[in-house]
């Protein structure tokens, strides 16, 4: 077993270059990343169901190819 002493028994004191705004900014800076990395996953997801959603399309419409309308003859005046 470890010997206990001083640095390993008690938690570490935050050093006092480590000010309240420093901790703060550390913690904002860790959520904005979080909601970042959730971001990109979802538009990630949404970008794949939007390609094979027009793949499926292509592929309907490429199956269904009717011929083009005879346009009407046009009535002179």
């Amino acid at each position: 077993m470890t010997e206990l002493n001083k640095d390993n028994l008690f938690r570490p004191v935050p050093s006092r270059t480590e000010t309240k705004a420093d901790i703060t900014n550390r913690v904002a800076r860790e959520i904005i990343k979080a909601e970042t990395d959730r971001r990109h996953a979802k538009t990630e997801l949404l970008r794949a169901a939007r390609l094979a959603q027009e793949a499926q399309n292509l592929e309907t419409a490429a199956g269904s190819a009717t011929k083009p309308r005879a346009r009407k003859a046009s009535q002179g005046r």
